[in-house]
């Protein structure tokens, strides 16, 4: 049987139907990872080597994934990532994600470096919406930035710490993809064999990074995506940047982007709400450990007193039962959000999470762990 979006039952599937709907630089730049893939692998390979211990004998009659985020009601442990330049698979791409995310009741997050303006976001998304902070190294444009964030009512500030240079993707060098998209020929005959998403193009032309437009990128222009972002990052940013935004920021301050369970500690202690365990989906530092470990030893450190998220490497529902009972308090994910949106817009990012909370839900009653409360304090998790 020939795959198709109606007969589509997992995130691999989704992720096949993105493969063969996009320009193999595009699928390139969302599929990809940093040098030679091996934190990318890792991430994965965590989340199937943890064996599961259901539990028997228990009323699963009726599952319920809702949970709590940051003090506030979530229909599951489950949010949207922050992604950046996520029209270049397609136009509308953001709104389409945030939309779906609000209506499955889960917070979206949106980037810094979305090619969709944060007040568009803002304007037509009724949901929770977090935003999360590359600190830049402009710091009045950061400072003006965080005023936008918080005219637009965002509910939280989620500071990303893992990204001082961009990562060496070499799937990205190799095809030569900047924002804004410049078309080689060798790129313009890729985009040809896909016309879908060539009209679109045409009909849209390239994304720009919305949100920071006014920042001149200096010598980061025509550089690939992740060299580009990285001529504007303040390298300089510490733990007492951390301290002052947390004093500035009126409402929730997550930190993404921490692996080391001293950083988790120290971070802790200067209030932020939740630390967010990331290695930016293995698109940063190649050789770093996967998230799933670091959430473990991180987790070991902290204890229960302070909400923990993690991201990297989930690919079905039952990763979500796994990550919380191994100590998270939601997963994030990213990619398989942006490959629905790629397929189908709205309907494919909706039914990515669909796809996910199905899932968990079947997972959780396999389990015998019928509440997120159950998964967590049920001792399910093997080795």
């Amino acid at each position: 049987m020939r795959l198709t979006f109606d007969n589509a039952l997992s995130i691999a599937d989704m992720r096949n139907l993105a493969r063969r709907s996009l320009p193999r630089f595009v699928f390139d730049f969302i599929d990809g990872g940093a040098e030679d893939e091996i934190t990318l692998a890792a991430n994965r390979s965590a989340f199937e080597r943890v064996a599961l211990i259901p539990r028997v004998l228990n009323d699963v009659s009726a599952p319920n994934l809702a949970t709590s985020l940051l003090q506030a009601p979530s229909s599951a442990p489950l949010l949207i990532a922050p992604m950046g330049s996520c029209t270049l698979a397609r136009p509308g791409a953001d709104l389409d994600i945030a939309r779906a995310a609000a209506a499955r009741g889960i917070p979206y997050v949106q980037s810094t470096m979305s090619t969709t303006a944060l007040e568009t976001i803002a304007r037509h998304v009724d949901g929770r919406l977090w935003f999360q902070l590359y600190p830049l190294n402009d710091r009045d444009f950061t400072r003006k930035l965080i005023d936008r964030v918080r005219g637009a009512n965002f509910e939280t500030l989620v500071i990303t710490a893992d990204l001082a240079v961009g990562g060496k993707r070499e799937r990205d060098l190799r095809n030569g993809i900047a924002i804004p998209l410049q078309l080689r020929p060798s790129l313009v005959a890729d985009a040809l064999s896909r016309p879908g998403w060539a009209l679109r193009y045409m009909q849209h032309g390239s994304p720009q990074f919305e949100n920071v437009r006014d920042l001149d990128p200096g010598e980061g222009a025509g550089l690939t995506i992740a060299h580009k972002v990285g001529t504007m990052l303040d390298r300089a940013f510490s733990f007492d940047d951390v301290a002052r935004l947390r004093d500035q920021w009126p409402g929730r301050v997550v930190v993404k982007g921490v692996q080391h369970p001293a950083d988790a500690a120290r971070l802790a202690k200067l209030g932020v709400d939740a630390v967010w365990i990331s290695n930016h989906g293995g698109r940063q530092l190649d050789g770093a450990q996967s998230s799933l470990e670091s959430l473990c030893a991180v987790h070991r450190a902290l204890g229960a007193g302070t909400e923990l998220v993690i991201d990297s490497g989930i690919r079905r529902g039952v990763d979500i039962v796994k990550a919380v009972a191994l100590g998270a308090q939601a997963v994030g994910i990213a990619r398989p959000a942006l490959f629905g949106a790629a397929v189908a817009g709205y309907e494919g990012a909706l039914r990515v999470i669909d796809i996910l909370l199905d899932e968990a839900k079947r997972a959780m009653v396999l389990c015998g762990t019928p509440t997120v409360d159950a998964i967590r304090h049920g001792d399910i998790a093997g080795s």
